[in-house]
Formats: C-alpha cells, sequence, structure tokens
C-alpha cells in the first residue's frame, strides 16, 4: 500500500472533534499537508464517521453514517485524519460493519485501503522527513489506543518531532489506555478517572512541559485530569507543533 506512488490531491478528514474543540488542529493538518506539497480538498458533506454508535452498539446508525462517509470519500486519491480513533474506524470497522453487504463491503475495504493517520501519510507515505515547526526541549507522547493498536502509529510521530527538535519522552505505561475511550468515560466514570489519573501523573513524572497526542479526545480527557491536579503541562495536538502553530488556549480550558 505504501509502495505506491505517492498520492497529490487527498481528502482532509476533519473529525467531529477537531471541528468543534480544536479548529486549529485542521488548519495545522492542513499546513502539513500542504507543505509535503500535496492538494487537500475538504468535502463540504462530511460528517461522523459513526464511531461513538459503533462502539454503543447502535449498528444501524454506524453504517448509516459509513455510507455517507464512503460515498463522500471513496473518489479520493487518499483520505488523511488527524486522529487514531477515527481513522481506525474507518481502516478496521467499515469492512467489518458491512460484511453482510457485498457491495458496500467492497467500497468500505476500498476506502479503509487508501485511509491513513496523518504522521502516518506524512512519513510511511510521503516519505517525509522535515516539519515547518520548531520545538526545541522535551515534550512527554501519549498513544491512543487507536493509533497504536489499530492503525500502526508508534514511530511516526517520534521521528516528525525529532526532525522539529523535540526531545520525546514517552510515559511510563505508554501502552495503557487514557480511560476516555468514547462512552466508555460516562458509563465507567470511576475506572476512566483512575484510568486517566495514572496517565496524568505519568505525563507529569516525565518533567516535560508539555504533552503530545494524536487524539483529541484522549487529549481532552487529559488535559481536564492535569488541569484538576494542578500542573501546568501544556496539552497540544501533535499536527500544531509539527507546523509550527503557536499555542492556543489550552485544551484543558476548552473542556473546562
Amino acid at each position: 500500500m505504501t509502495d505506491l506512488p505517492a498520492p497529490r490531491r487527498v481528502a482532509l478528514f476533519a473529525t467531529c472533534l477537531v471541528e468543534t474543540m480544536r479548529p486549529s488542529v485542521g488548519f495545522a493538518t492542513l499546513k502539513l499537508l500542504k507543505a509535503a506539497g500535496v492538494e487537500v480538498v475538504v468535502p463540504p458533506g462530511q460528517t461522523c464517521c459513526g464511531q461513538p454508535q459503533y462502539n454503543s452498539g447502535d449498528k444501524a446508525g454506524a453504517k448509516r453514517l459509513a455510507r455517507r462517509v464512503i460515498a463522500e470519500f471513496e473518489r479520493f486519491e487518499a483520505v488523511v485524519i488527524p486522529s487514531g480513533s477515527c481513522a481506525g474506524m474507518v481502516r478496521v470497522h467499515y469492512p467489518e460493519l458491512f460484511e453482510d453487504e457485498p457491495d458496500w463491503a467492497a467500497r468500505a475495504r476500498a476506502l479503509a485501503e487508501k485511509t491513513f493517520e496523518l504522521t502516518q501519510f506524512l512519513v510511511d507515505v510521503l516519505k517525509v522527513s522535515a516539519v515547518p515547526g520548531r520545538h526545541p526541549g522535551a515534550v512527554a507522547y501519549h498513544d491512543s489506543c487507536s493509533s497504536r493498536r489499530e492503525m500502526h502509529v508508534h514511530a511516526q510521530p517520534r521521528a516528525l518531532l525529532a526532525a522539529a527538535g523535540a526531545e520525546v519522552r514517552d510515559v511510563e505505561h505508554a501502552e495503557d489506555c487514557c480511560g476516555f475511550g468514547g462512552t466508555f468515560c460516562v458509563k465507567m466514570a470511576d475506572v476512566s478517572g483512575a484510568m486517566v489519573d495514572a496517565k496524568a501523573q505519568a505525563a507529569i513524572a516525565t518533567g516535560a512541559d508539555t504533552l503530545l497526542a494524536g487524539d483529541l479526545g484522549c487529549l481532552l480527557n487529559i488535559a481536564g485530569r492535569l488541569k484538576r491536579l494542578g500542573s501546568p503541562i501544556a496539552v497540544r495536538h501533535v499536527a500544531e507543533v509539527l507546523a509550527g502553530e503557536p499555542a492556543a488556549p489550552g485544551i484543558g480550558e476548552v473542556r473546562e
């Protein structure tokens, strides 16, 4: 898949959380792709990927949204998403959703094969080795569950951050979930709270002044807990730092 000629016209799937909570991530993604020489289209008819419905057992609702996403994005050479969880929904779960519908299953598989998480696309497909942003100093990095397990994203953001001059420090037990998990943090609030507290404490222990990740849901969750703990750690999406975008109001402040 990544040995094919690099796409030069791609679609940006902005995601619901980016659009509603942190638009700067979308603009940073656009800047990074353009800096890599890619023409970017933002399809106006895009909507939720259907992950909340899928995770809650509403298969019919998830299918309804998935059909719309497939129809909107399948005409592009590639789809780039600044979120491992949304990318994982399209890449892994869309084909599963339509196992009982051969025509839609074929379309879902075709879209899945050309859907990428942002740093994965930059490193694995475009072979990017330089970025617009500079960030000397130490940053802590959190790998979201979907990025790590479904999209196999781990080395890619670290390589790009190294190109930006950053020292990346992994948090202890980096493979552990932060406790967000979409509706999980509502349905299992006590368990979720304990998980995010452990993740926040691990971030503090790195001594870094900035925590980065590639999934806004995780960032909102961890930022809220860090703020309640009185930690001054800045929490940002990795795209913002790689693009050299100035710091916006803290993600934790947005959540609060």
